[in-house]
């Protein structure tokens, strides 16, 4: 206990000492070190200043100070990178030289910050959005240290200027007219509006983009300008939209699609042209060439004889490289100099494909990490041929293995008994195109896809069992929109079979008979469809999706239309019947570029019917863990208010249910580099919808009574690091306990009888949501 003492008391002291070290000894004559930002006053009175201009004035002056937590506001305590510079040498060699270049920050000074320069900006930011009667200043703040500066910024807000008449081209030409109407069709140019001149810039750009995809492809927004007036009318702008000077002809002339050609050839870039007439252009394909001659021509999207769309360019672009199986794409547009009896141009679109090689290897070496909150080293060696059948099918066959512990701190059955490995094997074969009924509403602007796959793999819990499970599927995926995505299973086998158990294992069965019959071999005979829709609202992001599942219906009815009404069996086995259904949403609201609220709301139940007594374990829901509830440990809360007298290890098969609600809500922020952090607030539990012989004398807390929903809620806190790769994520969160659903002695909404049993600490990849 005094060597801990000790050791704290040298820390203190070492922090003090460090804290009186001065960070602006080696600053220049004259100079002040940038401390950050105080504030920025906004003086409005009667008008407020519009959101979107104060993140624009927040852009403006946000200028890291050194050592930033919460730029430009907060600062960490501990400058570390000021004191390396300030007090050691530049020239230092050996170790005390390399982590002076590792650790060395220059200060941020007052005169690189320039704050004279951003109230300039600020004011331009200010008349670009109509405020131009408001105005920007700054204010320099010493405090006891005179080289050493806070800026305080003040914004005195007037009333801004708004759009007054609007006057159109009014030329009488096609173009003119069509102009016109899609300016009287912007939202933006209307009377009373705020001005703002960006806006202005996005209506001309708007326009651009409707007129080139309507066969004047040679258009620019700078072709289109505004005249505006402010003196007729105080505080009101009238505009006049009006054609620049100098426009080119070819800008003003309407282009029809003419001739299409589609080339495709190997990558090795040689071969014997073979011309192909096709309805949707002239194809190109240079033997020999495993590709399908219908492969590139079914996805050009332009006609010819048709208006030149650039929108038509982008999907066929869009289109082929979905396929996957080109290593390029080049799409060049040629004028011709015949000009039409009624004055269009026509384009001629030439396409160029290069096959890519057909075979891709890959050996990865991964970092898993379940929502169960198991976490451990994989290998995965797969296989992928890339263009299989000549039409863009693709065929991977994996071999994966993995070995996997359990995190989460405040489990007593936390230990090597849940450790396992697994080794499984995936085939796979993905058609680019629906094989389906044609009743099913696609669109032709994307890829559909139709997947089969077949799988095997064995799961090995040294002290409890193995487990084989063999699977196969046949699965639907389509866009009826480019928000929406559709995904039909109308075949989906699984089979379980446990292999070996151990005494200890069969002992757990023996006093739970529910739980050992969800652990039966058993078919699972399945039918999915699953719906996701993807948005975006401005700074907000959408995800919402849902699935229904139902297993042996069918097959029960195919039985009893054959006569058998009771021991309904495939090859011996019984199979499942029972419900699921699950939704989840999920919102994403940017606050800045890196300063995010993100929040998931799930909802899911199962319900077992007619000879299944169960929901297959599998099946099942739980609840806690590194990507649930976190302040709690997988498994160790609900169903219910349910909770065992005495812990053991055999309660992790016990705490399942088969009704879940969660949500989580996370403030996700930027520190330094790669680290990002969260704070985050989660709260949830699962219920029994309907209790078995087992569950009414072991469980009868797990039964759903909706008065009791909220205190049945288990909710927790906590904060966590995020290292950000982009292409790799490693999470590190700590859970906070706040309540829990059960009956833990303590009275109160917070009812956690200690403070480090509320705790739970876990260690996963990827973001939870």
């Amino acid at each position: 206990m005094r060597n801990k003492l000790h050791i704290a008391l040298v820390i203190l002291a070492v922090a003090a000492l460090a804290t009186a070290c001065s960070t602006t000894s080696r600053l220049a004559e004259g100079e002040q070190l940038y401390t950050g930002v105080k504030a920025v006053k906004y003086h409005q009175d009667s008008t407020r200043i519009d959101g979107d201009v104060q993140e624009q004035i927040f852009e403006a002056i946000n200028v890291k100070p050194n050592n930033p937590l919460y730029s430009p506001y907060y600062r960490t305590p501990f400058p570390v990178g000021l004191w390396v510079y300030n007090h050691w040498d530049a020239d230092s060699k050996g170790l005390k030289g390399w982590l002076y270049k590792r650790l060395v920050a220059r200060p941020v000074t007052i005169s690189r910050v320039n704050p004279d320069t951003r109230t300039q900006m600020i004011n331009t930011l200010l008349r670009n959005n109509g405020y131009f009667t408001s105005q920007a200043t700054y204010t320099l703040n010493s405090g006891k240290n005179p080289r050493k500066a806070s800026i305080t910024y003040d914004v005195h807000v007037a009333e801004p200027y708004k759009i007054g008449r609007v006057s159109y081209l009014d030329n009488g030409s096609a173009l003119g007219n069509l102009i016109d109407s899609l300016a009287q069709e912007n939202t933006y140019l209307r009377t009373g509006n705020r001005y703002c001149l960006d806006s202005l810039n996005a209506v001309r750009i708007s326009i651009t983009n409707a007129l080139r995809d309507r066969g004047y492809y040679y258009y620019r927004p700078e072709y289109l300008q505004y005249l505006a007036d402010s003196v007729e009318q105080q505080g009101i702008i009238h505009l006049q939209l009006v054609k620049a000077p100098d426009v080119p002809n070819q800008a003003e002339r309407r282009y029809l699609t003419g001739n299409i050609t589609a080339t495709a050839i190997n990558y090795t870039l040689d071969g014997d042209p073979d011309t192909i007439e096709n309805p949707r252009c002239t194809y190109i394909k240079y033997a020999p060439l495993r590709l399908r001659d219908n492969v590139v021509p079914q996805n050009i999207r332009g006609r010819s004889g048709r208006p030149f769309r650039v929108g038509s360019m982008d999907r066929t672009q869009l289109a082929l490289s979905r396929l996957g199986i080109f290593s390029s794409i080049d799409m060049q547009v040629a004028p011709r100099d015949t000009v039409l009896p009624g004055g269009d141009g026509l384009l001629d679109l030439d396409v160029t494909c290069v096959v890519d090689r057909p075979w891709e290897v890959k050996v990865e070496l991964q970092g898993t990490s379940k929502s169960n909150s198991f976490i451990g080293p994989g290998l995965e060696v797969g296989l992928t041929h890339k263009n299989a059948f000549g039409a863009g099918e693709k065929f991977s066959a994996n071999v994966n293995a993995s070995y996997e512990w359990q995190t989460g701190k405040g489990s007593s059955y936390k230990n090597s008994d849940f450790n396992s490995y697994e080794v499984g094997v995936d085939l796979s074969l993905a058609v680019p195109r629906l094989l389906a009924p044609r009743f099913v509403d696609r669109s032709r602007r994307y890829v559909n896809w139709t997947r089969f796959g077949v799988n095997a793999s064995i799961m090995n819990r040294p002290n409890f069992f193995k487990m084989l499970q063999l699977g196969g599927s046949m699965t639907w995926e389509w866009h009826a929109n480019k928000y929406s995505l559709n995904e039909f299973t109308p075949f989906k086998l699984t089979y379980n079979k446990l292999l070996t158990t151990t005494q200890a294992f069969d002992s757990v069965m023996l006093v739970n008979p529910a739980i050992a019959m969800s652990f039966s071999d058993v078919f699972i005979p399945q039918m999915q469809y699953a719906y996701t829709y993807e948005n975006s609202f401005g700074r907000n992001h959408l995800v919402w999706r849902s699935s229904v599942t139902e297993a042996g219906h069918i097959f029960s009815a195919i039985w009893r239309l054959c006569g058998s009404k009771h021991n309904q069996k495939m090859m011996g086995t019984p199979f499942s019947q029972f419900l699921k259904a699950e939704t989840q949403l999920v919102w994403t609201h940017s606050l800045t570029e890196n300063n995010k609220i993100v929040g998931r709301v799930y909802l899911g139940a199962a319900y077992s019917t007619r000879d299944s007594l169960d929901v297959p374990y599998r099946e099942q829901f739980y609840i806690g863990g590194a990507n649930s509830v976190r302040a709690f440990t997988v498994r160790t809360i609900g169903p219910g208010s349910y909770h065992p007298e005495v812990r053991s290890v055999y309660d992790y098969y016990d705490q399942t249910g088969t009704l879940k609600f969660e949500t989580n809500w996370e403030y996700r922020f930027p520190l330094m580099g790669y680290l990002k952090g969260a704070i985050f607030l989660d709260a949830g539990n699962i219920w029994l919808l309907k209790l078995n012989d087992y569950d009414k004398v072991m469980r009868p807390e797990g039964k759903l009574h909706f008065k009791n929903f909220f205190d049945e809620l288990a909710v927790g806190t906590g904060a966590g690091l995020r290292f950000d790769m982009d292409m790799l994520v490693v999470r590190a969160d700590l859970g906070i306990g706040i309540h829990a659903p059960y009956d833990t002695g303590k009275s109160g909404y917070y009812n956690i009888r200690r403070f480090k049993d509320s705790l739970a600490f876990h260690l996963a990849i990827g973001y939870p949501f």
